[in-house]
């Protein structure tokens, strides 16, 4: 029988070997898996995290593993290519580090072993992903196991799958559900035995065959629907031989139809199931991506408990144990491959084994209703080869998946004609007006437009969001990076998208803070901060409560602002989120009245005076928070840049004039100010020249930072764009530099309003 033998104890690792090791080096670190090199220098900013070969050394001997006929090397994720040796041969190379491999390693197993990983994560031109805005982590970060097999055992070596697929299919209140396996080393007179279980262990169905495959019945079938009733079936396929079973397969599966409509959304049994929800990555702070089954659960908890519908895991293949917790839980998941930001000629057979691999691995489970081809991929505008890689890429999804719909995610600047919108069954867009150009009240208008231009074609919103850390104001402005601008931010996307009956989906970007090492932005480098949960999971930023007051049917009343006591108004705005309808709030035991708000957002103006105690009520909910007079705004509130050569405070700001504190898009609507940033967008734009002799655009995080691309980010101010684009490529500006630039600013008057 088949024996799974977890492999993650004590391995020799080292960044500094430059060949691979005869023997177990006694000089190197030890470590358990699972692991990553850059936990900590993939989250601290600037860009300089080590990419690189670095490799992992573990010896066994054979007598230590359960008798067997095969033994194959099992990695749950390696990033991103990786080769194996064992006892100095090199057995097998992979390139992307997102998906589960195998290994046979049995014709090359002695009684003694030295097993040897090299995983390199350094820059490829075939492999992807090589540009975007996360922390390509490297190391073993996943689960190794070895599995024992006979001979006869089902297939272990087709891009990474379980060797069973189950494709159930509803007939009014029953099912057929279709059970095919592969079955490596087969002898005659074997044969096969399935059967079905419900979650108690209880047998629904039984066959055996002298086929790989064989069809079931399930009589009124329990269907999986989602968070309402996520029900699992168990379908269990035995080899036989002698009427012994040799092998054993099993896969969780639900049975349920789904459709996404282009007027009316999702469709999940035949009932309308608007899925709204959040992207997830998949690292923390100081584990970089080398998680722990705890700390994917906690992740699932918190998502659970604000009552989202729907993840996008993004931007890569992500942990089986992840998925499996998507089933249980009955989120609707997008799973996608890392073919992101810029296409790669030299990289299409990555983006066709790294989709291959996604689909066998994930083939049975339900949660997952599309497949997403690329992550705004035409940033840079289409082209035909970039088509024709989509092309390739949704026809492989439906050759190997009859039951499941495509996807893309586009960003703003792909315009609505451009051919790449209509190779997908579906679409989403990447928008952040409000943060990065533009302002909120954009965002609804915008996907009207499109449902207008497209009515045939479901569209979604598959990334908003804007960073908050610990930054407060009372007067919150696009940019500011405070928790009230956020917040803000987020009610108002909130009664725009969620109002939209016609989106087949949106997701919040990103449920939680994650690391990107080419970030020095908001105070604190190394992240992004655009989640509704802090990097740490300790936190939960005010907006993760405006999506509770909206999604959750737990009652929950939240005081918004506990982390801004210091006020200095004598009349300060108090926000509470509830998904209860009437909310009353106290202050130093005296009520403020009560108030009711159908878009559960509950606003109080409230006397600040000395210190107050304030106790926001609803139902049987309460929820406190403390705020505190003062007559000079407390600075630490406001945001300092972490290694900044100069702050906002430091610029002198004349009445009626513009300075560096002021937007990019405002001071751009001027003559002179686009006469001023002609010359100072030279500087920032102009690269190194190719060998043509022509100017490259310069990047940032991988995209060209072109005009178009300054101005979508013209919502922020000019200090914090320049300072944003500085830290993230070569164009560095002195203290001297922007003193000078702000002096001529002091002299362009703003138009009167």
């Amino acid at each position: 029988m088949r024996t799974i033998v977890n492999f993650n104890a004590k391995w020799a690792f080292t960044k500094q070997a430059k060949e691979v090791p005869s023997v177990l080096p006694t000089d190197w670190n030890f470590v358990n898996l699972p692991h990553s090199w850059n936990n900590i220098d993939g989250q601290d900013g600037d860009n300089d995290y080590y990419r690189g070969t670095c490799y992992y050394a573990k010896a066994f001997g054979k007598a230590d593993l359960p008798e067997a006929k095969r033994y194959f090397l099992e990695i749950r994720g390696a990033n991103s290519s990786a080769d194996v040796y064992l006892n100095g041969k090199n057995l097998a190379h992979h390139d992307g580090g997102y998906s589960t491999w195998r290994v046979d390693m049995t014709d090359a197993m002695a009684a003694s072993n030295l097993l040897v990983v090299a995983v390199d994560n350094s820059a490829n031109e075939t492999v992807y992903p090589q540009m975007a805005d996360f922390t390509f982590y490297g190391g073993l970060y996943r689960d190794v196991n070895i599995i024992c097999v006979e001979e006869s055992h089902f297939d272990l070596s087709y891009y990474g799958a379980p060797g069973i697929a189950v494709t159930p299919a509803i007939e009014g209140k029953d099912a057929k559900v279709a059970i095919e396996t592969w079955i490596t080393g087969r002898k005659e007179g074997q044969s096969v035995r399935f059967g079905i279980y419900k979650p108690c262990g209880c047998k629904v169905a039984e066959t055996e065959s002298a086929e790989p495959r064989a069809e079931l019945a399930i009589e009124n079938v329990h269907l999986w629907h989602g968070r309402k009733d996520p029900y699992l079936y168990t379908a269990k396929a035995e080899l036989v031989e002698n009427g012994e079973v040799i092998d054993s397969v099993t896969a969780r599966f639900g049975c349920r139809t789904f459709q996404i409509d282009p007027e009316n959304g999702f469709i999940l049994n035949g009932e309308e199931y608007p899925l709204r929800g959040v992207s997830r990555h998949q690292d923390r702070w100081g584990f970089g991506n080398a998680l722990l089954p705890e700390h994917h659960r906690e992740d699932m908890e918190l998502i659970n408990e604000i009552g989202c519908t729907t993840i996008r895991l993004a931007h890569y293949q992500h942990d089986q144990y992840f998925y499996d917790l998507c089933d249980e839980y009955g989120m609707v998941i997008w799973a996608e491959i890392p073919y992101i930001s810029k296409h790669m000629p030299t990289a299409r057979e990555n983006t066709v084994t790294q989709m291959k691999e996604l689909v066998a691995q994930n083939y049975n489970h339900p949660s997952i209703v599309v497949w997403g081809l690329s992550n705004e991929i035409s940033i840079g505008g289409s082209d035909d080869d970039l088509l024709e890689n989509h092309r390739i890429l949704n026809d492989i999804c439906h050759e190997m998946d009859k039951t499941r719909l495509t996807t893309i995610a586009a960003v703003s600047m792909c315009k609505m004609d451009d051919p790449y919108l209509k190779i997908p069954d579906v679409v989403s867009y990447n928008h952040y007006f409000g943060w990065y150009g533009g302002d909120t009240t954009m965002n609804g208008p915008w996907f009207d437009k499109f449902h207008a231009t497209h009515p045939n074609i479901p569209i979604g919103c598959s990334e908003y969001g804007c960073e908050a850390l610990n930054w407060h104001t009372s007067n919150p402005m696009q940019g500011d990076y405070t928790e009230e601008y956020q917040a803000y931010y987020h009610e108002e996307l909130i009664k725009q998208l969620y109002t939209r009956k016609y989106m087949w989906a949106t997701h919040v970007w990103n449920m939680f803070d994650f690391g990107a090492d080419a970030r020095n932005e908001g105070g604190e480098n190394g992240q992004n901060h655009k989640g509704l949960v802090t990097f740490d999971r300790k936190y939960k930023k005010d907006s993760f409560y405006a999506y509770k007051a909206w999604l959750s049917d737990d009652p929950f009343v939240h005081l918004c602002g506990k982390r801004y006591v210091d006020r200095v108004e004598d009349v300060t705005r108090v926000t509470v989120y509830s998904n209860l309808p009437e909310v009353e709030l106290f202050a130093n035991g005296v009520s403020l009245g009560k108030k009711a708000a159908a878009d559960h957002f509950f606003y109080f103006d409230v006397p600040n005076a000395g210190t107050t105690k304030l106790e926001a009520v609803a139902g049987e909910c309460r929820d406190e928070s403390v705020i505190n007079k003062v007559d000079t705004f407390n600075e630490s509130y406001r945001l300092r840049e972490k290694g900044a050569i100069l702050n906002w405070f430091d610029i002198e700001a004349p009445e009626g004039y513009f300075s560096l504190n002021d937007k990019m898009s405002d001071v751009m609507g001027t003559v002179r100010g686009k006469l001023l940033f002609a010359s100072l967008m030279g500087k920032m734009l102009g690269g190194k020249k190719n060998k043509e002799g022509k100017e490259e655009p310069k990047k940032v995080m991988g995209f060209d930072m072109t005009p178009d691309m300054m101005a979508m980010m013209g919502g922020f101010t000019v200090l914090r764009l320049i300072t944003l684009a500085g830290g993230m490529m070569d164009a560095k500006f002195t203290k001297e530099d922007l003193l000078a630039l702000n002096a001529q600013l002091n002299q362009i008057k703003k138009p009167k309003k």
